[in-house]
């Protein structure tokens, strides 16, 4: 489908962008979504990178988005996405249904969370949800959610770990799926330096990666849910 540009579209479209790096989910997806009146699938991807250099994911109101893709993950890729376009509804599909996956997901920005297996009919329903502001996620994969952010595992005050204030604004901007550049931007720092904060948390926190980071943060009450 040839990439169409949403201000020459009438506003009741929901414009929809897809990721997938499965053609024939892709392409299933993609035909699935099509048939519904006031949906445009603007184009379809397989990896986030492609998207990125492309322009419609500053025109999309909803994107779904794999997690496992070649190259950039889904949610490593969601800070660069949402940076594009702000106002993006961004909707997992994934095969992933373990509480990390789906507690990373969230963090970074997500709105809603389904599985591969999810019928067409809640597809449809599912766009229409996070357009009216609604946050679709299966039953199960609802409970999960709340499992994580209800984590029976207790800190102890003497294990605690202590951020200083520019560490917390620094993995605070992070949850919120900001770019390292935007990040340096707000808090008057350079890059280099939102890297040598990041090293600096990634050793107190004993993790490895910015999912990892943010995930261990909100469970640790070190910085609050991003709004």
């Amino acid at each position: 489908m040839g990439r169409l540009l949403k201000e020459s579209l009438p506003e009741k479209f929901i414009s929809i962008v897809i990721i997938e790096d499965n053609l024939y989910l892709r392409s299933a997806w993609q035909a699935v979504l099509e048939e519904v009146d006031d949906f445009l699938v603007l184009d379809s991807y397989d990896s986030c990178e492609a998207a990125l250099a492309e322009k419609s994911i500053s025109q999309a109101d909803v994107l779904l988005l794999d997690i496992g893709l070649p190259g950039m993950s889904g949610i490593a890729g969601m800070g660069e996405l949402l940076e594009r376009n702000p106002r993006l509804l961004i909707i997992m599909i994934t095969i992933h249904d373990d509480n990390q996956h789906i507690f990373d997901a969230v963090c970074a920005g997500a709105v809603g969370y389904l599985l591969k297996s999810t019928s067409p009919e809640e597809l449809i329903q599912a766009v229409r949800q996070a357009v009216s502001g609604g946050s679709p996620m299966t039953p199960n994969i609802a409970r999960k959610v709340i499992v994580s952010f209800q984590s029976p595992r207790e800190i102890r005050h003497s294990e605690s770990v202590q951020l200083s204030q520019q560490q917390q604004e620094v993995l605070s901007r992070l949850a919120e799926g900001k770019s390292y550049a935007k990040i340096a931007d707000e808090l008057s720092l350079s890059v280099h330096g939102v890297r040598y904060h990041l090293r600096n948390i990634y050793e107190k926190l004993h993790v490895k990666s910015r999912s990892e980071a943010v995930a261990k943060g909100l469970k640790q009450r070190l910085i609050r849910p991003p709004k």
